[in-house]
C-alpha cells in the first residue's frame, strides 16, 4: 500500500462547463499531460469532469464534447483548474453560483490547489475562494471583474497571478504561462523548459498583457531593444551598465529605459536581475559548479548577493533550491545560456516599487536588491505597476 501511495501522480481535474472553449479545455492536458521525470515517467494524471453526470458538454464552436466523469471526480482533485466559459449566467452577471456549480464545488477536499483560466477566475470568485486575494482575468473583463467582487486585488497588467494555493491567468494563452509556472513551481525549471520545447512555445514570455490591450492611439512603430538584450545575455558575468545597453541600440538612456519598460514589461534593472537568476536557476540544476562560482557567473558578484536575490525571486536559498531540483545525473557541461529573442526564460519577478528613475550602475545586484516583493507572488509573467 505504502508502495502504490508513493508511486500516485499528482491528479489534475479540469471543471468541463457549457459553453467551454476547446482551446483553454485543452491547455492542461497539454501541458500537464507532457511533464515527465528523468525516467521519462509522467509526473500529473489529467482528467476532465463534468458539473452535470458524463454526457454531453456545449462548447462556443460548432461542436460538444463527451465528458466522461461527473462532479464526484472532483473529491480526487490534488488540483483543480477552471477554464473560460461563455456560459456563466448568473456567475458572470451577479457573482453567485448556480445551485449546479455550487453542488459539484462542494466535493472538493479541503486543502485543493485551485487554478484558473482566463474567466473562469469568475467561478473561484463567486465561490469565495479570491476573497481578499490578489487575482487577475482576461484583461476586458477585469473592470466588471473588480466590480462584481470588490474584496478581491484586480491586476489587469499581468499574465498570472500566483497566491499559494490559488492562482489565476488573464486570457486565453496565459492559461499556458500559468501552467508551466506550475509545472516550474513542483518540478523544476529543466522540466518546465522540456515541456515548453515539446509544445514549441517559450518557457517563459516577456511582460505581462497590458501590452496586449488596445490603445486608443496606436503608439508609431518604433526601434526595439532587443539586440541590447542579447548583448547583455552574453555578459550576466560582467558589470553591465544602463548606459551600455542603451548605446546597443544607440538611444540615449531616457529613451532606451522608456523602450525596454514598453517591450518587456519591466526596467532594464529589473529585466538583468530577472536573467541572473534564471542563469543562476539553470546552473545550480544542471551542473556541479560550488554556489559561490555560480554566484560568479550569473554576475552577482558574491554568494551572499544571490542568496538574497534567489530568496526574494523564488522564496528559498540556493542551497535548497538545488537540493530539490538538482539533476540525479547532472550534465558535465554547463547549459547554454538564455536566449534573448524569441522571449527569454524570467523566474524571477520584478520589485512591487521599482525606482522612477533607474540607476545607471545595473551591475551590482546586491546594491540594487528588490525591495519590498510579495511574499506570495512570486507570479512569473507579474508586469511592472510602474510601466507606463
Amino acid at each position: 500500500m505504502t508502495a502504490v501511495r508513493a508511486l500516485r501522480r499528482h491528479r489534475i481535474v479540469v471543471l468541463a462547463m457549457d459553453g467551454l472553449l476547446p482551446f483553454e479545455l485543452g491547455i492542461p492536458q497539454r501541458i500537464f499531460g507532457r511533464a515527465r521525470d528523468a525516467e521519462g515517467r509522467r509526473l500529473y494524471e489529467v482528467v476532465t469532469c463534468s458539473v452535470r453526470p458524463p454526457g454531453p458538454v456545449r462548447t462556443d464552436a460548432d461542436f460538444d464534447i463527451l465528458v466522461q466523469n461527473g462532479p464526484e471526480t472532483l473529491a480526487t482533485a490534488d488540483t483543480l483548474v477552471v477554464p473560460a466559459s461563455y456560459e456563466l449566467g448568473p456567475v458572470f452577471e451577479e457573482g453567485r453560483l448556480t445551485d449546479e456549480l455550487a453542488a459539484a464545488l462542494a466535493h472538493l477536499r479541503p486543502g485543493t490547489r485551485l487554478l484558473s483560466i482566463c474567466t473562469g477566475g469568475y467561478v473561484l470568485a463567486a465561490a469565495g475562494y479570491l476573497d481578499g486575494r490578489p487575482a487577475t482575468t482576461h484583461w476586458a473583463h477585469a473592470e466588471h471583474f473588480q466590480q462584481l467582487f470588490p474584496s478581491i486585488k484586480v491586476d489587469a497588467d499581468v499574465l498570472f497571478i500566483d497566491d499559494e494555493d490559488v492562482l489565476t491567468s488573464a486570457g486565453v494563452a496565459a492559461g499556458i504561462d500559468l501552467c508551466l509556472h506550475v509545472v516550474r513551481r513542483d518540478h523544476g525549471t529543466a522540466v518546465a523548459n522540456d515541456v515548453a520545447r515539446r509544445i514549441v512555445v517559450p518557457p517563459h514570455r516577456d511582460g505581462g498583457q497590458a501590452q496586449y490591450i488596445q490603445r486608443p492611439i496606436p503608439e508609431p512603430q518604433q526601434a526595439n531593444t532587443a539586440a541590447a538584450r542579447a548583448w547583455a545575455l552574453e555578459r550576466l558575468h560582467e558589470p553591465i551598465q544602463l548606459r551600455d545597453m542603451a548605446a546597443q541600440e544607440s538611444m540615449s538612456v531616457r529613451t532606451f529605459t522608456r523602450r525596454f519598460r514598453e517591450e518587456a514589461g519591466v526596467s532594464p534593472g529589473q529585466w538583468l536581475t530577472q536573467q541572473r537568476v534564471e542563469w543562476a536557476r539553470q546552473l545550480l540544476e544542471s551542473s556541479d559548479l560550488s554556489v559561490d562560482q555560480i554566484a560568479h557567473d550569473a554576475g552577482f558578484g558574491t554568494a551572499q548577493s544571490m542568496r538574497q536575490h534567489l530568496q526574494a525571486a523564488l522564496g528559498v536559498t540556493p542551497t535548497v533550491y538545488r537540493r530539490t531540483f538538482r539533476s540525479t545525473n547532472p550534465p558535465a557541461n554547463r547549459p547554454a545560456k538564455p536566449l534573448a529573442n524569441p522571449p527569454a526564460e524570467l523566474p524571477a519577478s520584478p520589485p512591487a516599487n521599482p525606482p522612477a528613475n533607474p540607476p545607471a550602475e545595473l551591475a551590482n545586484p546586491s546594491a540594487n536588491r528588490p525591495a519590498n516583493l510579495p511574499a506570495n507572488l512570486p507570479a512569473q509573467g507579474v508586469a511592472d505597476r510602474a510601466a507606463s
